[in-house]
């Protein structure tokens, strides 16, 4: 229990935030960045304090707290067979290797996958994350990943920008927008404002439709949904 609440704590404080309405993309990497050291950081250490806080709780419980030992069958070697006898670990260190670290290598498999498509989003519009990250861009740098999301639109021969324009505009917008205005929204309101930069308009509509909550949620709702119309209690008690 000391484990799962840990374990719990950590991802329901991250998703809670992830779920807010001003939750911009590029403070949700870092939240995930976060996330998976935590667990890193937990599966290295956190093994012995959930330990220390179980013990506590048992024993306020007037629980003796050890872990009960089960009588250990030996198998009768075959004949033929190494007759080695296999290291047989204690029950507490099979709980560490088998509940312990795998629940916890779970979660952080869990956190990646879905790390990784946030990584391939900051890769084609990072330097539209923020007016500071486009404002510290060379004109090299800006021209490039200008370039790389063109590429990234474009279907076929059509694509929602053209990268030239867009670098002409931004190039101009970075100069003109104001120090306040910083979050993608703001910038994307006050070129809506000044009905100007079109290219930039789109690129930075395309950038606030990306969702920031991880939408694998649905996937398993659908599938409890889809259960109980397979399962249902007139099925399970039809003969």
């Amino acid at each position: 229990m000391t484990i799962w609440y840990d374990i719990l704590f950590a991802v329901n404080t991250v998703s809670k935030n992830l779920q807010k309405q001003d939750m911009q993309i590029d403070v949700a990497i870092n939240q995930l960045k976060g996330l998976t050291s935590f667990f890193e950081n937990y599966r290295e250490h956190g093994y012995v304090s959930a330990i220390v806080s179980a013990k506590e709780i048992a024993s306020e419980m007037g629980i003796e707290p050890k872990f009960q030992e089960k009588r250990v069958i030996r198998r009768k070697p075959v004949f033929g067979e190494n007759n080695n006898e296999e290291r047989i670990l204690s029950h507490e260190d099979s709980f560490r290797i088998d509940y312990f670290i795998y629940i916890v290598d779970q979660a952080i498999s869990s956190i990646k996958i879905r790390f990784q498509q946030f990584e391939l989003y900051e890769s084609i519009f990072g330097f539209l994350f923020s007016f500071e990250k486009l404002k510290s861009l060379d004109d090299d740098s800006l021209k490039n990943s200008c370039m790389h999301l063109e590429k990234s639109l474009k279907h076929n021969m059509f694509s929602d920008i053209d990268e030239l324009d867009l670098f002409s505009e931004l190039k101009v917008l970075k100069e003109v927008l104001q120090i306040k205005i910083n979050t993608p929204l703001d910038i994307l309101n006050y070129i809506k404002k000044i009905e100007s930069f079109p290219n930039a308009f789109v690129a930075y509509r395309i950038l606030l439709t990306i969702p920031v909550t991880p939408v694998t949620v649905a996937s398993a709702e659908r599938s409890f949904s889809k259960l109980k119309l397979i399962k249902s209690f007139l099925r399970s008690t039809m003969s």
